[in-house]
């Protein structure tokens, strides 16, 4: 019969378990021949947050992973419903707070839609700029943290002296430095300030000169490569079987981009001139999916670029649809999903054409990111786990909702 001891982390090494000490020499220090269960979080460096994984063990090879969420449940969707399409945005661009102008878009996209509503022109192409500069936030995040929690801490500054420089002109637009609250309901809140453009072009081009920075700085790093190379790899079947998507899945060889086989915005007319790529890798495994995060922010450079040229050259006009006071969407239900920095993202909308949703479910992309990890953890080790965790770049708020 196999018995199984429960123990939080470093509970053992810190001589707590009154049966086996710490160091010794007498019986009491041997090992245990029995599974245990070690509770990795839910409040832990390795876990973004809030998140609990359930492991066990046999010594230092996981057996089992249970990823326990919901510790940051705010019930997001149930909010919604009582709540008028202005306000469902407040709280639409909070799950993941690293993409907050990416999950107003989405929104908005939905209510258009149900609404039958055409965009100002200057809007869409306003709308695809700061959708690429906020995929760029988000990514430059992670290229920082992930080297940390394998015990790297330089390049951390190095990102974020990066984000710094498009944070500037991201708060200088919208007033907001996480959450922007700049999507409107048939386009966005106001125009551009005057000279914006060409700050934004300057913050676009002292990030590109400078990425070779944290390049050079981790992938060639031998400690870096030996702690990810062949660690944590991820299969297409596993993928297609729990619906993982972004830079994860596209770091395993699948070749998926919403941006270019659904376009919304400006990215269909982007595609066509080559300007979008969807880079993607076959390894599958943890520095894959760091390389395919690093490359994807040279396209959103390219794509900002891209966007930054079409605006200077086209005249001036409205960045908004006139709406009346009360807004209120037919009845009806539609499905609008986006590219979002960490994956997938959608809104399933149904309205019974009041001035609230009836129902407004939210698809996040981190719960089906983290979902795969019971999958991909057993018969690695607890280091490996570390940097198999922090490879899946996801965000506690966008798991639970």
């Amino acid at each position: 019969m196999s018995v199984e001891r429960v123990v939080g982390l470093g509970a053992g090494a810190a001589g707590l378990d009154p049966v086996y000490e710490r160091g010794g020499t007498g019986t009491a220090s041997e090992l245990p021949t029995t599974d245990m269960v070690l509770n990795i979080g839910p409040q832990h460096p390795a876990t973004h947050g809030v998140l609990r994984l359930r492991l066990t063990l046999d010594g230092e090879r996981i057996l089992h992973c249970e990823p326990i969420v919901g510790y940051m449940h705010r019930g997001a969707e149930k909010l919604f419903e009582v709540r008028d399409y202005r306000q469902i945005l407040v709280l639409a661009n909070r799950h993941d707070w690293l993409s907050a102008f990416s999950n107003e878009l989405g929104v908005v996209l939905a209510v258009e839609r149900m609404m039958g509503l055409e965009v100002p022109v200057r809007a869409v192409w306003l709308r695809t700029l700061l959708a690429e500069l906020n995929r760029i936030l988000n990514h430059l995040m992670f290229l920082g943290s992930y080297p940390l929690e394998l015990g790297a801490i330089t390049p951390v500054f190095y990102a974020f002296r990066e984000r710094e420089t498009i944070q500037a002109v991201m708060e200088e637009l919208s007033g907001g430095r996480m959450h922007y609250m700049f999507n409107r309901v048939g386009g966005l809140k106001e125009d551009i300030p005057l000279g914006w453009l060409e700050r934004a072009g300057a913050a676009s081009a002292a990030v590109r000169r400078r990425l070779p920075d944290i390049e050079n700085l981790i992938l060639g790093n031998e400690i870096f490569r030996a702690r990810t190379v062949g660690i944590g790899r991820l299969s297409p079947e596993l993928i297609a079987a729990y619906g993982v998507s972004g830079p994860i899945a596209r770091a395993s060889g699948v070749d998926a981009d919403l941006r270019r086989d659904e376009p919304y915005l400006a990215y269909e007319e982007l595609a066509q001139d080559g300007v979008l790529r969807v880079v993607t890798r076959t390894e599958g495994d943890c520095f894959a999916r760091f390389a395919v995060l690093l490359d994807q922010v040279k396209v959103s450079l390219d794509l900002v670029d891209a966007c930054l040229d079409r605006l200077r050259t086209m005249p001036a006009g409205p960045v908004s649809t006139r709406l009346p006071k009360i807004l209120k969407v037919p009845e009806g239900q539609t499905y609008c999903w986006t590219e979002n920095p960490l994956g997938i993202n959608g809104y399933y909308l149904v309205s019974r054409g009041d001035k609230t949703p009836w129902r407004l479910k939210l698809r996040s992309a981190s719960f089906n990111n983290i979902s795969v990890l019971p999958e991909m953890l057993p018969n690695t080790i607890v280091a490996d786990m570390i940097a198999i965790l922090g490879s899946m770049f996801f965000v506690v708020g966008d798991i639970d909702k």
